[in-house]
């Protein structure tokens, strides 16, 4: 088995023992099967249940997999509007286990893997879709300087700064030539908006299955997987929303794309943006589809290096990630439509 797929418990127990006041073994260790980026396990014990998040082992992209900029920024929400689980500690030894990781408590609710909502009835489906709204503008109306975070993102253009970060993170980690996604790197740069004053905490991946629920409610327990969170423009968190949406429904897709919505009980895209809006006391946003092309092209940006760690042995999840990688040149393409469609 590989590194990513286990732990050492005797180790991570002597660990826990001495650092993380409470706590109490034997550990029954499960993996995560969610998630490609930082293999995530629980570890219930007894009396509680923990979450352990860690980096992969290898040779890895300088500034991805960074579980101590996750540990920071929940640790700074706990107790606000956002809902995150409680953070108890971080350890940078990479020597405990081989890599940086943190320990926090496992919430118990439910996960939707896809924003159909398929298992709900249909006034569930609306009110749990308006909790992620509502979620969605609390974060974005943070006072980063309240919390602490006011530095948890260097200061100027965000998608600028984005777009040159994940395009040096496409490029160290392509395997193959893909012209779409080469065509929607230049037209990328071409097109950032000028600063309208908008500096929020981003969650960076902001969809519902990076969200716990109630088991038997519709109110979200807490966000999760802030690897790719920063200070920035909030817009691109509410077209990461969209963006999802517009992928087909079910399998890899995991989108709402040809879902009868209204039937369903779900907003439309349009439904979904004013409600946000209202929330934050916002007229309206223009050029809603360069915010959705930067999405587009950040995901490409990710799975393409999901792929290269699979390749290079070291994903979380190997074969899923193998799969992940066929959509770079897909996700490439909706990129240049959402730009060209606005």
């Amino acid at each position: 088995m590989s590194d990513t797929q286990t732990l050492d418990l005797d180790v991570v127990g002597a660990y826990l023992s001495d650092n993380l006041p409470g706590f109490e073994g034997p550990i029954e260790l499960t993996k995560f099967q969610t998630g490609q980026s930082n293999p995530t396990f629980l570890l219930a014990t007894p009396s509680h249940n923990y979450v352990l998040r860690r980096k992969p082992p290898g040779q890895l992209l300088k500034s991805a997999h960074a579980v101590d900029r996750e540990f920071r920024v929940q640790k700074a929400l706990f107790n606000t509007d956002v809902p995150v689980s409680q953070m108890h500690l971080l350890c940078e030894d990479a020597s405990v286990i081989g890599s940086d990781f943190y320990i926090m408590d496992h919430v118990d609710g439910r996960n939707f893997n896809e924003p159909t909502l398929d298992d709900l009835t249909k006034a569930d489906r609306g009110a749990v879709t308006a909790d992620m709204n509502r979620v969605l503008a609390a974060l974005h109306d943070v006072d980063i300087d309240a919390v602490g975070l006011s530095d948890y993102g260097p200061p100027g253009n965000y998608y600028e700064r984005q777009i040159g970060r994940w395009t040096k993170q496409y490029r160290a980690a392509e395997t193959v030539d893909v012209p779409a996604m080469n065509k929607l790197i230049d037209a990328m740069a071409a097109n950032i908006p000028a600063e309208d004053g908008q500096r929020t905490l981003v969650h960076g991946d902001y969809r519902i299955d990076n969200m716990m629920f109630e088991r038997e409610g519709i109110n979200c327990l807490a966000v999760l997987d802030w690897e790719l969170s920063t200070i920035g423009h909030p817009y691109a968190d509410l077209a990461a929303v969209i963006m999802q949406w517009q992928m087909p429904a079910g399998g890899e897709g995991r989108g709402m794309g040809g879902v009868d919505r209204a039937a369903m009980g779900l907003p439309s895209d349009q439904d979904f943006v004013a409600e946000y809006c209202q929330r934050r006391g916002i007229k309206g946003i223009d050029n809603f589809g360069f915010y959705v092309a930067f999405c587009f092209f950040r995901m490409t940006g990710i799975i393409q290096g999901v792929l290269k760690r699979a390749l290079d042995g070291n994903a979380s999840n190997p074969e899923r990630a193998i799969q992940m990688g066929q959509y770079v040149p897909v996700f490439a393409n909706h990129g240049l439509k959402a730009l060209e469609h606005g």
